[in-house]
Parts: C-alpha cells; sequence; structure tokens
C-alpha cells in the first residue's frame, strides 16, 4: 500500500523527511492547510478591492520597479511576466530527487497560510509530485537572497503550462503533458508568482538532501574507520571513556562510544600492540570525526529551523490585517550553515584519505600497497590517487560563497547571501566524500585479510562478510575504478549505518 504524507501546519521532522526520500509517498493536503490558504487568499482579494495603498509585489513591480503601479486589469498578467522573466536558471540540470524536494518544501511553505495564493496553486503542485512530472530546473542563477528566484520560476514555468518537465524517463514541453492529465495552466491571481519565486527552496532542497546523506556518511566514517583501525593494528586507549569525559564535546564522546561498541568482542584490538601510539589520523578520530558531528548537528537544526518557515514576501496575516514586506527571503542562514557543512564533510574526507594512506606504506606487517607481490602488481597504489584528488577538491570546494555578494537588481538587493552557490558546492563536496570513504573501505578490507586468522569484532566480521559478497580480496591487478564503483553502491545502499 502506498504510504501518503499529509500537509498539515505540523513542523517537518528528520524523520519525516527521510521516510520521504527513502520510500514513495503521495503527498495530501490536510483539512487545516486547506482552509489556512483559502483563508488567506480571500482576505488578500478582499483587500485588493479597496486598497489604494501601493503594496510590493502586489500592485507594484519588483525590486528596483517597486515604484512602478500596476493597474488592477494588469495585476494576473503581472505575475506571468513574472514567471516568465525570472526563468533564468543555466548550467546542469538538477537532481531530480532535489526538485522533488523542491515541491515539496514549497508546498510545505505555502500550507502556512501566509502566502496569498490559490489553494489550486497548491493542489497543482502536489499533482505534480504525485504524478511524478518533474520540472526541469538548473543548478546555476541563484544568489540566495531575493529567494532563488531564477530556479524557482523554472521550477514553476510548468504551472502556468510554459517550460519542461521529466515525465515518464523524458523531457517533455509542460504544455504537453499537463495536456495528458486534461489539466488547464494555472491562472495567476495578484502576489502568486511572488510567492513561488521568492522563498529558499532550492537552498533549502540541497541542503535536505545533503544532510540526509551527512547523516549516515558520519556513522559509516566511524565504521569504516574501525575498519582501518583493525587493519592498521591500532590501538583503542583512545577511545576510552575516561579521555573523552575530561574534554566532553559531544560528537566526541559519541564517536569514542561508537568505536567501543562496534570493536566490542575483537581479538585483534585486544591484543598485545609493540608500538606504543599511532598517528593522528587513528589516534584523533574520537576529536576530528566528533568535531564534524556536531557540526552536521548544529547544521541540521538550521535547516529544520527553514524548512518549517515561511520566505516567501510580503507576508500576510489576515487576522491581524498585515501585509508586510520584509527579508524571510534572504539565504544567509543557509549559506553559513552550508559552508561550515561543507568544510566538517571535507574533514572527514581529509581524514579518511590519511588512514588509507598509512594502510599502503608496508607498515606494521602488512605489504606495500596491500598485495603481496608488489613490483609487478600495483595493487592499491592509484586508488589513494583518487582519494587525495578528490580530497584536495573538497578544500577548493570549502572556499566560503558566503563571503561574497554582488550587487542586483540596480542597487535594490545590494547584499545577497550566494547560498545557493553554498548549496551547489556542498552537494560536490558530499559526493566527493561518499568516494573518499569507499576507497577507505576498500583498501581496509583488503588490509584485514592479511591480519587472518586473527577476528574482529562480530560487528565489524559481519559487516566486511556483507561487502565480500560485493567486492572480493584482490590477488593480483586488476581494473580498480569498477572495484570502486561496486564499494560506493554498496554504501549508498545498505542500511547497516542506521542506528
Amino acid at each position: 500500500m502506498e504510504k501518503i504524507h499529509t500537509i498539515s501546519p505540523k513542523p517537518l521532522t528528520w524523520d519525516i523527511i527521510e521516510n520521504l526520500i527513502e520510500e514513495p509517498h503521495k503527498l495530501e493536503l490536510s483539512a487545516e492547510s486547506r482552509e489556512l490558504i483559502a483563508k488567506c487568499r480571500s482576505y488578500l482579494d478582499r483587500k485588493m478591492e479597496n486598497e489604494s495603498t501601493p503594496i510590493y509585489g502586489i500592485t507594484t513591480g519588483f525590486g528596483s520597479l517597486c515604484n512602478k503601479t500596476i493597474s488592477k486589469a494588469e495585476l494576473s498578467q503581472l505575475q506571468k511576466n513574472l514567471v516568465m522573466s525570472h526563468a533564468c536558471s543555466t548550467g546542469e540540470m538538477v537532481n531530480p530527487e532535489i526538485v522533488r524536494l523542491m515541491l515539496f518544501l514549497k508546498a510545505h511553505a505555502l500550507s502556512l497560510g501566509h502566502s496569498g495564493v490559490q489553494l489550486e496553486t497548491v493542489e497543482r503542485i502536489v499533482d505534480f509530485y504525485n504524478h511524478n512530472i518533474t520540472p526541469v530546473v538548473y543548478d546555476r542563477g541563484s544568489l540566495g537572497a531575493s529567494g532563488d528566484l531564477a530556479p524557482l520560476s523554472n521550477l514553476f514555468l510548468p504551472l502556468i503550462g510554459m517550460g519542461e518537465v521529466i515525465f515518464e524517463g523524458e523531457v517533455k514541453p509542460a504544455e504537453q503533458v499537463l495536456k495528458t492529465f486534461g489539466w488547464k495552466p494555472i491562472e495567476l491571481k495578484s502576489k502568486e508568482g511572488l510567492a513561488l519565486l521568492n522563498g529558499t527552496q532550492f537552498m533549502s532542497a540541497h541542503g535536505v538532501f545533503a544532510m540526509v546523506k551527512a547523516f549516515k556518511l558520519a556513522k559509516l566514517a566511524d565504521i569504516i574507520g574501525a575498519v582501518s583501525l583493525e587493519a592498521f593494528d591500532g590501538r583503542i586507549d583512545p577511545f576510552h571513556e575516561n579521555i573523552q569525559n575530561v574534554r566532553p564535546h559531544q560528537g566526541q564522546i559519541e564517536t569514542a562510544r561508537n568505536f567501543r561498541k562496534i570493536l566490542e568482542g575483537s581479538e585483534l584490538i585486544k591484543r598485545p600492540k609493540k608500538h606504543v601510539q599511532d598517528p593522528y589520523s587513528f589516534r584523533c578520530i574520537p576529536q576530528v570525526h566528533g568535531a564534524s558531528k556536531d557540526a552536521i548537528n548544529y547544521v541540521s537544526g538550521v535547516l529544520l529551523t527553514e524548512i518549517n518557515s515561511v520566505t516567501d514576501n510580503p507576508t500576510i496575516w489576515p487576522d491581524e490585517d498585515l501585509v508586510i514586506s520584509g527579508g524571510n527571503f534572504h539565504g544567509q542562514p543557509l549559506a553559513l550553515a552550508y559552508d561550515f557543512l561543507a568544510i566538517a564533510l571535507a574533514e572527514l574526507g581529509n581524514i579518511s584519505e590519511r588512514r588509507t594512506a598509512q594502510l599502503i606504506l608496508g607498515l606494521r606487517g602488512l605489504p606495500e600497497f596491500l598485495v603481496a607481490n608488489p613490483g609487478l602488481n600495483s595493487g592499491f597504489m592509484i586508488p589513494q590517487y583518487a582519494a587525495a584528488a578528490m580530497v584536495s577538491q573538497n578544500k577548493q570546494l570549502c572556499t566560503p560563497a558566503s563571503v561574497d555578494s554582488i550587487v542586483s537588481s540596480n542597487g535594490q538587493e545590494d547584499h545577497v547571501s550566494m547560498g545557493a552557490n553554498a548549496a551547489t558546492k556542498l552537494i560536490r563536496v558530499i559526493d566527493n566524500l561518499e568516494r573518499i570513504l569507499a576507497i577507505e573501505l576498500f583498501n581496509a578490507a583488503q588490509a584485514l585479510e592479511f591480519r587472518r586468522p586473527a577476528k574482529s569484532s562480530p560487528y565489524i566480521e559481519e559487516f566486511i562478510a556483507s561487502y565480500r559478497s560485493v567486492v572480493g580480496f584482490i590477488e593480483q591487478d586488476k581494473i580498480m575504478y569498477q572495484e570502486m564503483d561496486k564499494t560506493l553502491q554498496f554504501l549508498r545502499q545498505g542500511t547497516f549505518a542506521r542506528e
């Protein structure tokens, strides 16, 4: 039976978001949301009949054209023109999963009843989601300040019968797909175009997509790091509870606890060690992984606040007879948070690559490059190169976007967040991190075999047995990228990283 998520004023949670991403759902509007949407629209219609004072974006032009008054007869055309003229996203097509999140997040925000849209407009957004009609949106063009104007315009062109969508696996004209369902283009009323285009849903959807992956990768970094520690014949001492308690950062405490749990029952970790210390990439895992987890938790809170907010402009309060033009569309909270998150995730990759490098150096009884006959075989020499290249690229991608601003709209929009650029580069950082961790697992599993017949913990032995059903031990040189890709898919599809 297909699952249903009911859009209501109740706050979204990460459990709701993860369920929507991982399992097919249909959306429906709650009775309460329908009432809130209709009430706000009805209030705005009544206000428009008697209002003589200009209201930004409703009876005026946009941006620096806010001083241009628009007649009542032209209000619908004004909103249509807005959507057409602002559809300026360019570059590569956005991942359809992220576009679907954009639709969902916008429907949720509009349902809070402060945006003045028609009920049928929100219903059509829900229809698009439920029938897998995915608007074509491109990844560049938003300044992340007056909302995500350009990409959101591309997202909602299909509502008015324009632009393109992905439907049944093909890119098709939106007008054609609307006819397939017998739907007429939405006739936008006053304020509606602005309600659709103002907002942070491009930034937010990218962040949600990245955050769900970040939760999983932070756990995987611990599991894979523990395999590497065992393969390197490392020490458990740095993970002792007492060490963490005298420097009680939450992420550090959690990481050390995870390692103790993952390694419980291991023969390898308990055996006497000749060396008194491990390199920092092993010894400081609680501190490094822990700090990244603390950053992830902080950003998750910022993002959760954002996706439960009203971020279009102007904002409407029917009960208080208020229409206020403000700046809730400005992406600064997300821009700063995404730059921080990118750094935190890049550091998980940075330390991972260093563990990979330690495993191939021929130390502690491991063969050089993790093959029995190095020289004839290059073994695991070049996977480390690939990891190093991605670590370096992540460092470049971690140059903050949020410190930049370029004046737009003839000086009216004179400080912008560049949050959309922070969002898109965050996606690239997290993709690199997935691949770096996959390379570490590829190396660590290989190195662990050279410790046989000694066994690791039951948890790690089960984890490696599952991995070995996908990627085998490397006896002689073979095409390595294929094994790396298999490892990546193993990590992406597995559910072992969940608590």
